[in-house]
Formats: structure tokens, C-alpha cells, sequence
């Protein structure tokens, strides 16, 4: 009987993401019954994916090179990082654009309907968490204190807000564009400090994010994982700590009560079950949200503080939707 058979977590991850990999085992340490595919790039080697709509509802099947799984039968799914749609080797032009797209729609589209799973996180509900200006709004309605931001492409406006920000201004990007600097390596455009002088007419190019400086004693990263909350306190010399994390020291800290029920609130306001947020806290201990990942990196932690964060996410995963 279909019923009697383990229901399974499926994960959708890239070859390379060595952070599923901490979970897994743990799933696997439980008989969790585990099925792993990236769909973009194993659909043109080997796998296959079916489903059928009809008066009995909708069904379909997941085979990939190693078993076959029942889509009716997935507990939960998470989505870790996936790799994005291809077309098959060879195949160029509009055809491959077209193959593309049919696999995004048509792909992504099964794997995000599921029927009974749970999603960590669903990948509707995080393209619409990404925005850095509807995370601000929503951190502002959730009751977190956030820095005075001003997005423009006006650059006698971006001049005015720097000037009037008594402590600094810092520009930070509105999305990490892939960006390749005159020698042909990959660049990063970190948060960096900013001067009224500084800022060119190069403005009105495109969006540009200016914020007050916070007057930071640390950062802080905290992991959630549904009403579990993994606080970081992050050393840091630079303004930006990811710049350097050689020189970084990290230190588990505890979560102040109204943080916590704002966090609460902000992962409701999307539909999230996990996030990364990140906050600067001051020198008299006001934590200020600065932005949150809804599928960030957390496995570069301390070995207990990574983890505690993985046995919670194979909690979750294990549970799927059981209250």
C-alpha cells in the first residue's frame, strides 16, 4: 500500500552545498528516508519527473539515478540552493531559452505544489522576501528598529540624506550582482562608508541604498528555525564583517524578548520557517535589523552553534507539517 510507505524529505540543492550535507546526515543518523536532487541540472542526466492531474487529484513521480520517489509521499521539502534551470548540453539560441523557461514554469512549478509538504522555505515565499525594500518595511511593521534608509536615483537627494546623518552614511547594494572588475576577477561590492562629496551623478543609473551608520558595538546573526532562535554575536574590525572572516571571533548571545516576538512577527509576515537576519547592535545594546536571508549561510559557525542549528532544521524537516 502507497499510505504504508515512509514519507520522505526532499531536498533540492546544488552538488556542491556542503551545509545540506551537515543535515542529512543527521536525517540519516534518524531513518529519515531522504531524497536529494538539484532538478536544473539532473533532469538532463538521468532523472526523470511526472505528473498526472485528474479526478483522483494529482500525483506524480521523482526519479532520479538512485530510487523513485512518490510526490504524494514527501513530508517536507526543503530548498536549499538549487541550481538555476539549463537547457540540454548542446541545444543554443531561442530553443534553449525556451527549454528554460518550460523547465522553470514547468519544474519549479510541481516541486513548489506539492500537496501535504512543508517548504523551508517555499520558493515563492522567499523571491518575495529577497527585496531589501519590502524586508525594511516589513522588519518597520514587525517592530524592529531599523536605520534611517533612503533608496533613490536622485543624486542631489542621496547628497542631502548623507549630509543630514550626524554619525555616517553607508551604501550597500540592493542585490549581490555578479560584477567583474577591469582584470577579469570577480568582484564584491562590500558595505562601505560614504560622503555627501563622494557620491557622483552616477546615481541616477540605477536604485542606490544609503542608511545611517548604526554606532555598532557587534553584529549580530541570528538563525531561525521556525520559533527556535540561534543568536551570533560577530567581532569584527571591519564595517563590514564578511569582508574578513579570518579576523572574525564568534560568540552564541542570548535574544532580547522583543526581538524575538518582532522576528516572530517578520517570519509570519512572509510565510517563512527560516531566516538569516542580521543586526548591528549599539553601544547601549538596541539591536537594529540591517537585512535577513531567507535561505542564508549558517554551517561557517563554531562546530556546537552549527550543530545546534542543524538538528533543528532536521527537526522541522522530519515533522513536515505534524503540529
Amino acid at each position: 500500500m502507497a499510505g504504508d510507505r515512509p514519507s520522505a524529505v526532499l531536498v533540492l540543492t546544488n552538488v556542491h552545498d556542503v551545509t545540506a550535507d551537515v543535515v542529512l546526515r543527521i536525517l540519516a543518523e534518524r531513518g529519515v528516508p531522504v531524497v536529494r536532487t538539484d532538478p536544473g541540472v539532473d533532469l538532463h542526466q538521468g532523472a526523470a519527473l511526472t505528473t498526472r492531474y485528474d479526478t483522483h487529484g494529482q500525483r506524480g513521480t521523482l526519479t532520479t539515478a538512485s530510487r523513485s520517489l512518490d510526490l504524494g509521499r514527501v513530508r517536507s521539502v526543503w530548498n536549499r540552493r538549487p541550481s538555476v534551470y539549463r537547457a540540454p548540453a548542446g541545444m543554443e539560441g531561442q530553443d534553449a531559452a525556451f527549454a528554460r523557461s518550460q523547465a522553470h514554469w514547468g519544474v519549479g512549478g510541481i516541486l513548489s505544489a506539492l500537496p501535504g509538504a512543508q517548504y523551508v522555505n517555499h520558493p515563492w515565499r522567499v523571491r518575495e522576501a529577497e527585496h531589501k525594500p519590502t524586508q525594511l518595511d516589513t522588519a518597520l511593521r514587525s517592530g524592529l528598529a531599523v536605520p534611517a534608509t533612503v533608496i533613490t536615483t536622485d543624486p542631489d537627494q542621496a547628497r542631502a540624506f548623507c549630509a543630514a546623518q550626524p554619525g555616517g552614511t553607508v551604501y550597500k547594494p540592493l542585490w549581490n550582482s555578479p560584477y567583474t572588475g577591469d582584470d577579469g576577477r570577480a568582484a564584491q561590492v562590500w558595505v562601505s562608508e560614504v560622503r555627501p562629496e563622494e557620491i557622483t551623478d552616477a546615481v541616477a543609473a540605477c536604485p542606490h541604498l544609503f542608511q545611517a551608520k548604526v554606532d555598532k558595538a557587534y553584529d549580530v546573526r541570528l538563525t531561525a528555525v521556525g520559533e527556535r532562535l540561534f543568536a551570533v554575536r560577530i567581532d569584527s574590525p571591519d564595517l563590514d564583517w564578511r569582508r574578513r572572516q579570518d579576523l572574525v571571533t564568534y560568540t552564541r548571545i542570548g535574544v532580547p524578548d522583543g526581538v524575538a516576538a518582532a522576528v516572530a512577527r517578520y517570519l509570519a509576515a512572509f510565510g517563512l520557517v527560516f531566516g538569516a537576519f542580521d543586526f548591528a547592535v549599539d553601544q547601549d545594546g538596541r539591536w537594529t535589523f540591517l537585512e535577513c536571508n531567507a535561505n542564508g549561510q549558517w554551517a561557517f559557525f563554531p562546530q556546537l552553534i552549527t550543530d545546534l542549528i542543524a538538528e533543528a532544521l532536521a527537526d522541522r524537516l522530519q515533522r513536515g507539517t505534524t503540529p
